[in-house]
């Protein structure tokens, strides 16, 4: 009954204290006047084996309607499927804005092949000297004024980086299930209002869509200070604010992933690869996520049930009201994505699916083979202060 009770008092706490993480009002502002001069802007794609969605996404970016001066720089990590010759081939066919591709080779040591792609764009974009760095996965689609409207964010709310949430694919059984809680959970440990006051020390951005001042960047060191981060897009925001920058994190309307993940096992894997190193490798921090989850999540509905079978009232009570908090903090999520609010009740269950991918990042971690992705892994960050 006790732990019914604390379980409770937690979802009460999460519910008020949190930063009201569970409202999905937090859009990108829009501003009256737009500047009087736009910006120019710099757009790096690192792409590594991505020919299967970039006919989906890049000629989003070559038609972006941008009254001021952008160039598109995608940079081909290493592919072995023509990712570099497919964008030429769709710049050709579709034109728009300017397109360079180039390749920067093998990372060195220390550097994860996401970041040296960065790394290599930011260098090519760097002789253009813009104001503006747009930073987009080769996954996501933008809306024709996308990047019109992040510059104007940025400019009007006086914002050194802007990211938007992009929309994930939410199609198959899999998807439906693990998706909108993926994000649901990624706003309780990153509550979007807090990201953006200054003088708070929650720092977090979506790797799919950083606008990024480039003088920012300079004053951050990025990507060099953050080179060998697997979870780069909150080392990206921690790094620009805690070099005194403004930064601000949102969900998206009209800028969407296109990467489809239809089996249980493609959503296992991309939590799997990084869910120990959020945690930065410490098994201290991993048994209070599990008993934390167990807590939070599973216990109510055992509570539920157990009370009701052996005649615990005040038990069944705390933790069918806790169940109850549980899925209303979770039904905006659901109504974000388009999904039925039946589904709210399910989340023990799917936070269960978090525990058991969580455990499973750590052993693969500490079976050496770490991290893995697009045919890299990345067994150990160099220090674990690099990771936090």
């Amino acid at each position: 009954m006790w732990i019914a009770v604390g379980s409770l008092a937690a979802w009460l706490w999460l519910l008020l204290c949190q930063g009201f993480f569970w409202r999905t009002d937090v859009r990108l502002p829009s501003y009256a006047r737009e500047p009087e001069t736009w910006p120019s802007v710099c757009i790096v794609v690192p792409a590594r084996d991505e020919a299967a969605v970039l006919p989906a996404s890049l000629p989003s970016l070559l038609a972006q309607d941008y009254p001021g001066r952008a160039e598109v720089f995608l940079v081909d990590d290493g592919s072995s499927d023509g990712t570099g010759e497919l964008a030429r081939e769709l710049a050709r066919r579709h034109g728009g804005l300017p397109l360079t591709v180039d390749s920067p080779g093998e990372p060195p040591a220390g550097w994860t092949g996401k970041l040296w792609a960065v790394r290599h764009g930011i260098g090519l974009a760097r002789a253009r000297g813009p104001e503006f760095l747009l930073l987009t996965d080769a996954d996501i689609a933008h809306a024709p004024d996308s990047l019109r409207e992040l510059v104007a964010a940025a400019r009007g709310g006086g914002f050194d980086a802007v990211s938007l949430m992009a929309r994930l694919r939410v199609e198959s059984v899999w998807e439906r299930l693990v998706v909108p809680a993926f994000v649901y959970f990624f706003a309780q440990l990153y509550p979007f209002r807090r990201i953006g006051r200054k003088g708070t020390r929650t720092a977090a951005a979506a790797g799919g869509c950083v606008l990024l001042r480039t003088e920012a960047a300079e004053r951050a060191r990025i990507p060099d200070a953050i080179r060998h981060a697997v979870i780069d897009d909150v080392a990206l925001a921690r790094a620009v604010k805690g070099g005194g920058g403004h930064i601000w994190l949102g969900l998206a309307e009209r800028v969407d992933s296109v990467r489809p993940y239809p089996r249980l096992h493609d959503l296992w894997r991309m939590v799997s690869r990084s869910a120990y190193a959020q945690l930065r490798h410490s098994p201290p921090l991993l048994l209070g996520t599990v008993l934390g989850l167990a807590l939070v999540y599973l216990l109510p509905p055992f509570a539920l049930l157990a009370g009701l079978t052996t005649g615990t009232t005040p038990a069944a009570v705390c933790g069918g009201f806790a169940w109850l908090v549980m899925a209303g903090t979770y039904a905006p999520m659901l109504r974000y994505y388009g999904q039925p609010l039946w589904l709210a009740p399910l989340l023990p269950f799917t936070a269960f699916l978090y525990l058991l991918m969580t455990v499973d990042s750590a052993v693969q971690h500490y079976r050496g083979r770490g991290a893995a992705w697009k045919g890299r892994t990345y067994a150990r960050p160099e220090t674990a202060a690099d990771e936090s």
